[in-house]
């Protein structure tokens, strides 16, 4: 499976009452960079990270979001959705990111990824976008976009390729992942048959299965 990278994204810091980070501030905010951009383990170079208990870390090192998802929420709420509107780092085309299996590896540029989780969203998002019922809106919709870790360093750039190179057997997509945590937790108990899972989150879902 094959698709193309639209844009790579870095955050511009943004101070606002609904940002979480520490004084007040977010990364939320991305726009295209104009360049090749390092991904790495810790991270994307020259992105921000306002909130480093809730976002970043190595399974949350990347954020990728689908053209056709965002195409979708520009219909739904007629307005302009530009590519880094949702956060993302990775703003993608032809690559079904709701349908991509935990642990499936993405080549991009010089770079290795390893998709881990989805997104799930909170009250910066909500307060970026300015539409209080986000969170709901998004958690019901159910594209929530896909992190990923950085499982070899390299440089990326807007038009690259992503290259689908491993699927695993075990068939659980961040789309099924996100529905156990939020809306069917009757889906919970698959998420321990994925041995690529965060540990936090296999954490949680065995807590809520009691």
């Amino acid at each position: 499976m094959t698709g193309r990278l639209m844009t790579v994204n870095l955050a511009v810091v943004t101070e606002a009452p609904w940002a979480d980070g520490a004084g007040g501030r977010s990364g939320i905010d991305k726009r295209p960079a104009d360049g090749p951009v390092l991904l790495r383990a810790d991270g994307v170079a020259g992105d921000f990270v306002g909130n480093t208990v809730h976002h970043g870390g190595p399974d949350q090192a990347v954020y990728a979001y689908a053209t056709e998802d965002a195409a979708w929420w520009a219909a739904e709420m007629g307005r302009d959705v530009v590519p880094g509107a949702f956060g993302e780092n990775l703003t993608t085309s032809g690559v079904d990111v709701t349908g991509a299996l935990v642990g499936e590896r993405w080549q991009l540029g010089s770079a290795l990824l390893q998709v881990t989780k989805p997104r799930t969203p909170c009250k910066t998002f909500a307060g970026f976008w300015g539409v209080p019922d986000m969170i709901k809106r998004f958690t019901a919709r159910g594209t929530p976009g896909a992190y990923l870790r950085v499982l070899r360093d390299g440089e990326v750039r807007a038009g690259d390729a992503v290259r689908v190179v491993e699927r695993p057997a075990h068939g659980v997509t961040v789309g099924e992942v996100f529905r156990a945590i939020t809306t069917q937790p009757e889906l919970l108990p698959r998420l321990l048959d994925v041995p690529e899972l965060p540990e936090s989150l296999r954490r949680k879902a065995e807590r809520r299965l009691g």
